[in-house]
């Protein structure tokens, strides 16, 4: 990975800059972008809860929470 790269990963995992940035700036797979955080110990940004979709979201962790509770 070019020391480009690195840096837009970092601020990507920093919640700095989107995806789609990633893309304009020549990522072509969401793989790629993973790779690269793995890579440099980095986890891919929250999104932060707010917007119109936070409770689909907010029900959605709740189903997996319930999912990782019922397993043995």
């Amino acid at each position: 990975m070019s020391e480009d790269e690195e840096k837009l990963i970092r601020q990507y995992a920093a919640g700095e800059i989107t995806w789609h940035s990633l893309q304009e700036r020549g990522f072509k797979n969401y793989v790629e972008v993973l790779a690269g955080l793995g890579e440099l110990g980095l986890r891919p940004p929250v999104a932060s809860m707010e917007g119109p979709n936070v409770e689909a979201r907010r029900r959605g962790r709740a189903l997996i929470r319930e999912a990782l509770k019922a397993r043995p």
